[in-house]
């Protein structure tokens, strides 16, 4: 698992430990965007998610927000936008601001990834990285971008990563992990270690909601409490993937999503798709409509067909992901 796309390099490593410290970040209603890749439609859909909030949003970019935009007028238009709101790394931007490219993109996929999607995706991050080259202070911009963020909303204290609770480009909070008792449990421990009530992330590219022992629902109906045996050191939280902001997650759909956490629940006529509460906040994930269409046109504008990236991602962005979306609330 040393070959580039699968390497995780030392560097990206931290301790949930040390998200323990004080909060960076104070709001009370905080939306994290994960998973941009690119899409400038989709940025234009948060500002008209923003605009229903009836107080302030703080905004949280916990990184992937390149991906698709290796044109330069694009890529300057999405870093720019980015860099003016807090924003963390993720792999693709910690990988464009590199000295090397030994880590390929950054993903550190694991053994149940494909080679071929491992192959395409160092692909796409190579013609990234040129198109990144170009403006060194952009890429001096993503450099000094932090690895994790905290941030409290309300009572409760949210860990903002892009990976999992130990590593940027983590897979522990990965549908695959979370749905075994052993995933759930090391999660439950991560959040101790952390002293955090939520862990938000995106990097697996999958959304996903996981309430230890909270009540979760799904839309106007309740869905089983999820619970996990964490043991020694139980800590009580929640741990929410937008999995991606600026491409479709769910069979049928043609929009993206992203999390929003509150001291107020949403607004009714916000698309709120499933949620949770823990420390008197609200959790929920929301759709982000963009115009499909317009993203469909500019996407296979700068990835034809048989590019690395029409190849892995065209049918998800044309005709939406693999998972229903009751399968995004997981139980134990």
């Amino acid at each position: 698992m040393s070959a580039p796309g699968r390497v995780c390099p030392v560097h990206y490593l931290y301790a949930p430990a040390n998200l323990a410290r004080a909060a960076q970040l104070h709001a009370e209603t905080l939306y994290v965007v994960g998973g941009l890749y690119g899409n400038p439609f989709a940025l234009d859909a948060l500002q008209e998610l923003i605009a229903i909030e009836p107080g302030p949003v703080e905004i949280v970019f916990n990184g992937d927000f390149h991906w698709f935009d290796h044109d330069g007028s694009l890529f300057c238009d999405i870093s720019e936008h980015v860099l003016r709101h807090t924003a963390i790394r993720g792999n693709v931007e910690t990988q464009l601001a590199a000295l090397n490219d030994a880590a390929g993109c950054g993903c550190a996929y694991p053994e149940w990834v494909d080679d071929i999607v491992v192959e395409r995706s160092n692909t796409i991050e190579a013609a990234l990285r040129c198109t990144a080259r170009q403006f060194p202070s952009l890429m001096q911009g993503m450099a000094d971008l932090p690895m994790n963020l905290v941030a409290q909303v309300g009572d409760a204290r949210i860990a903002i990563v892009h990976g999992d609770g130990v590593s940027l480009a983590g897979w522990g909070f990965s549908r695959r992990e979370l749905e075994t008792a052993r995933g759930a449990q090391r999660a439950a421990q991560w959040l101790h270690a952390a002293n955090a009530d939520v862990f938000a992330c995106t990097h697996t590219c999958e959304p996903l909601l996981l309430a230890l022992n909270a009540t979760t629902s799904c839309g106007s109906t309740s869905a089983s409490t999820a619970k996990s045996s964490p043991g020694n050191g139980a800590h009580h939280g929640v741990i929410v993937n937008n999995g991606a902001a600026g491409m479709p997650n769910f069979k049928g759909s043609r929009y993206g999503v992203i999390t929003r956490i509150a001291t107020h629940a949403a607004p009714e006529n916000m698309p709120t798709l499933y949620g949770t509460q823990i420390a008197g906040v609200h959790v929920d994930s929301l759709a982000l409509h963009y115009a499909p269409h317009k993203w469909w046109s500019l996407f296979e504008s700068l990835w034809p067909p048989n590019s690395p990236a029409h190849l892995s991602y065209g049918s998800r962005i044309h005709d939406g992901g693999e998972l229903s979306l009751a399968q995004a609330v997981l139980n134990h």
